[in-house]
């Protein structure tokens, strides 16, 4: 079992190119099925969650494989419309597949979805987009089946804006005919970047970006296409922070800062000094940091579940105390018990956190418990005096394609232990 170990305490310099985002990539991945032709896909990161998307792929009749560091993937002699629970289970977002696979073969067999365990995160939203554009969904056994003679044309309204339902709504949308209104549709740059993609397929999407997204259907699509996805504004937040808890400077390349506003206001309410230019984000913290007073996540452009955990293990250095609370996921405070472990200051109350910094932390041997977590351990340990050894890393390379390397680029002191 791997483990990193950190030797924290020390101020971090140096530079790093953020990688493709995983959040992107990965209904990416699922849509390449419905052109029945050729996609390839630079700037992709390698994790372990895009290698389950193109075992998913192979298993679909894809070819998928990685070429001079992009994914191929040939969609053309794809035959089978199932997806086992062997597959499945390795990560929640094998749902997306859902509409790629009813678009390209109107019948669908989904086994239920796996990944981080977050509390409720129910498909019932995904499978009312389907039922809205014609299919006939019921779940049985712990699997989803779908179909559909044709999908038609209409009008989606999510009550809750949902980023997965918001793509497979769109997925099943680009070969429905007619039409398609999404309302209340997620707003995040990773639905801009599918809408690309989907654009470049030959399909008219608008308004992605906005509450409400229109789809024009086709029965035919390009059959080459070339797209590159866009950075990770998770990873880069994560590596913000890191920086924030052990201070020092660091420039990272290849970001969109306008991405990631909500975070970066948090980061200068904190007193980080921040630095814009093109694609590039500097940050600096040369003295101590202050609590920003509250954060609250909210879909995008609020500040984004996914960044909590990370900014939460940097407020622990801060002087005063933060409320953070917790608006997506109901278990999302989980890794707290590790944090507490490193001495911590962090109290739970239900969907609330109460995180008092300004305590010195200490190396300690913890665990993550799932990705975003185990971001947070990675976080407190470059800001902690002594060593830590995080295990559990499965979890956190389901979303970094290389931690160690990374924090070495930021100058910490890390090992990966075999």
């Amino acid at each position: 079992m791997q483990e990193l170990k950190i030797t924290g305490g020390r101020r971090l310099s140096g530079e790093l190119t953020i990688s493709g985002a995983k959040n992107a990539v990965l209904p990416i991945l699922a849509a390449s099925l419905i052109n029945g032709g050729v996609t390839v896909i630079e700037n992709a990161p390698r994790l372990t969650d895009v290698e389950s998307s193109l075992e998913i792929l192979r298993t679909l009749g894809c070819e998928a494989r990685w070429s001079q560091g992009n994914i191929y993937i040939d969609s053309q002699n794809a035959t089978r419309c199932r997806i086992p629970s062997s597959l499945t289970g390795k990560m929640r977002s094998s749902v997306i597949f859902l509409g790629a696979i009813l678009a390209r073969f109107r019948s669908a067999v989904i086994s239920a979805p796996g990944g981080c365990e977050l509390g409720a995160r129910p498909v019932d939203i995904h499978l009312r987009a389907m039922r809205a554009l014609g299919a006939s969904v019921y779940e049985l056994a712990g699997d989803i089946y779908a179909s559909c003679e044709e999908p038609q044309g209409g009008f989606i309204t999510l009550p809750f804006p949902s980023v997965g339902a918001t793509e497979n709504a769109m997925i099943l949308a680009s070969s429905a005919r007619g039409v398609t209104v999404i309302k209340n549709a997620a707003r995040e740059p990773e639905i801009r970047d599918l809408a690309d993609y989907l654009r470049a397929l030959g399909v008219g999407v608008y308004g992605a970006g906005t509450a409400n997204i229109t789809v024009s259907g086709r029965d035919s699509f390009n059959k080459y296409v070339s797209h590159r996805v866009i950075p990770d504004r998770i990873e880069a937040a994560t590596y913000l922070a890191c920086v924030c808890a052990a201070g020092g400077s660091a420039t990272l390349k290849c970001v969109r800062p306008d991405d990631m506003r909500s975070v970066l206001e948090v980061f200068r309410a904190m007193g980080a000094e921040l630095r814009a230019s093109g694609d590039e984000l500097s940050i600096a913290v040369n003295g101590s940091l202050r609590s920003p007073g509250g954060v609250v996540t909210a879909p995008f452009p609020g500040f984004p579940t996914d960044a909590q955990p990370p900014v939460c293990a940097a407020l622990l250095f801060c002087g005063g105390v933060t409320e953070v609370t917790e608006t997506i996921f109901e278990n999302r405070f989980s890794y707290a018990p590790e944090l507490r472990k490193m001495g911590g200051d962090i109290k739970i109350s239900g969907t609330r956190a109460s995180i008092g910094g300004g305590s010195a932390l200490h190396g300690e041997c913890v665990s993550a418990r799932d990705l975003r977590g185990g971001a947070a351990l990675m976080v407190a340990a470059v800001g902690a005096g002594g060593e830590s050894r995080i295990s559990g890393l499965e979890h956190i390379k389901r979303g970094y394609a290389d931690p160690e390397g990374a924090l070495k680029a930021l100058g910490a002191e890390v090992l990966l232990i075999q």
